[in-house]
């Protein structure tokens, strides 16, 4: 087994040099990650990436468009012919349909190249003709990603954590009777196994939908071929000692190994450590909608998130002796047209506060991290009226709900980050002096001028942070 393990590292670590050698000397390969927690708007944010990059007529903020270098955009077969191919035709369209609707979102991993050709800068730009740039996108699920920090933690560890978040949360109020009632001690019983795991996962979806971010393991909400079988049958149990070797205890503890072995470390060694930039897309202005609790919860997830990635300098001999390391993370708070942009300074903070551990941490390792706010589609348009003498700043959209256009005042976030993070940290149940609502809009109809991508809020300032240096 180990050998076998061992040769199978061999043999890949050979096949990624011989990929890195080629990618270096001849058409250099970018892989940008995009992920995020629910409902953060990863499959509108890569559509409308790559519409942008097709059609440059917006991307001011990205140098190489805004100096015309960029001189052809192109989309090519991806690499990897064992994953999916990102929707990007489907999902265009039905943002682009005369009654447009939000595409559906990420489930599983898949993938795009769209290749960049460019001409050169400095004093033998004259003498250089155009070069290629590939850039690789990969889209998977948030959760997944989190998963990644259940590779450092025994069941008993991750059992702790979870029991101890879940403790007061009405979400998990089954599961936790249901616990009550069963002896982790006691002999396995499947029919009881498959209880637990069923009500385990219903409040993972049940706080997913409350706004919660931390919701290991990931593939018990995206299952896919995997539903049912044991792998996925297990769930947090108190801390015991001395369980028995056919116990129920035992059992979840070698069914979470498993989880670890066959589900976790394939995608991490297979796709999320060939990943040299990265972007995490995140709901905050969702998580501030639900209240302390779930800004918390968004922090930690942050925090967790960083301790999946190998952040640092992918220099080319760093690359071939010592595999690949992330070295650009961008932190982007979603929908900030859902704020006048009088706000976005303030929702930027918000988002650097909450990201402030991971960043560090990535900083420590040599890697470059920024945070923003961004609207990757733009969804309404800013109007500002008087009322009751007061001015105030609002926005206007389609609802999703009812489809009817209407103006809304959303609130007003606060300017220091701290009035946020020191409540939800406290362990706050409620804002005490705020009320942030969080409105769902559905597209805008969509005209767009020939050589226009789709309307976006700093899309373009996203690019050139994360693929502007290799442009």
């Amino acid at each position: 087994m180990v050998i076998s393990t061992l040769a199978d590292t061999l043999v890949r670590g050979v096949e990624t040099v011989g990929d890195r050698v080629s990618e270096t000397l001849f058409e250099p390969v970018l892989r940008l990650g995009v992920t995020g927690l629910a409902r953060s708007g990863k499959t509108v944010f890569i559509t409308s990436l790559v519409a942008n990059l097709l059609d440059r007529g917006r991307m001011h903020g990205l140098a190489a468009a805004q100096e015309g270098r960029i001189s052809a955009a192109f989309l090519q077969p991806q690499p990897d012919d064992t994953l999916p191919r990102f929707a990007y035709e489907t999902h265009m369209a039905a943002l682009t349909a005369r009654e447009p609707s939000w595409p559906d979102s990420t489930r599983a991993i898949s993938e795009l190249r769209l290749s960049l050709k460019v001409r050169p800068t400095g004093l033998l730009s004259g003498l250089q003709g155009p070069r290629t740039l590939h850039l690789d996108i990969v889209d998977y699920p948030g959760e997944w990603l989190l998963d990644l920090s259940l590779l450092e933690k025994s069941f008993s560890e991750w059992s702790t954590d979870v029991l101890s978040r879940i403790e007061q949360r009405e979400a998990a109020k089954i599961f936790r009777a249901l616990l009550a009632e069963t002896d982790a001690a006691d002999r396995l019983d499947e029919p009881q196994a498959q209880r637990l795991a069923e009500a385990f996962t219903g409040y993972l979806n049940a706080a997913r939908e409350a706004g919660f971010s931390d919701c290991t393991p990931g593939r018990f909400l995206l299952p896919g071929d995997l539903a049912g079988s044991p792998v996925l049958t297990f769930a947090p149990l108190p801390p015991l000692s001395g369980a028995s070797r056919r116990s129920l205890w035992r059992e979840f503890e070698r069914r979470y190994d498993a989880y670890k072995a066959r589900v976790v470390k394939p995608f991490f060694r297979d796709h999320f450590a060939r990943i040299d930039r990265q972007i995490v897309l995140v709901d905050a202005l969702g998580a501030i909608h639900q209240g302390p609790q779930a800004v918390e919860d968004m922090r930690q997830a942050m925090a967790d998130i960083l301790s999946a990635f190998r952040p640092g300098r992918n220099a080319f001999l760093t690359q071939l002796l010592l595999g690949k390391r992330v070295e650009k993370i961008l932190f982007a708070a979603t929908k900030a047209d859902h704020l006048h942009h009088t706000q976005h300074a303030r929702l930027s903070a918000i988002m650097e506060a909450l990201t402030r551990d991971a960043r560090d941490r990535a900083r420590f390792a040599g890697a470059r991290t920024e945070a923003m706010a961004i609207a990757a589609l733009r969804a309404t348009t800013e109007e500002t009226r008087t009322h009751q003498g007061r001015t105030l700043d609002m926005i206007r959209g389609r609802l999703l709900e009812s489809g009817k256009e209407a103006a809304l005042y959303p609130g007003e976030l606060p300017a220091d980050p701290a009035q946020l993070l020191s409540p939800a940290r406290a362990g706050a149940k409620t804002w005490l002096d705020g009320d942030y609502r969080a409105m769902a809009f559905a597209p805008a109809p969509l005209v767009l001028r020939p050589g226009d991508g789709p309307p976006h809020i700093r899309l373009d300032r996203a690019a050139q942070f994360l693929i502007g240096d290799r442009l």
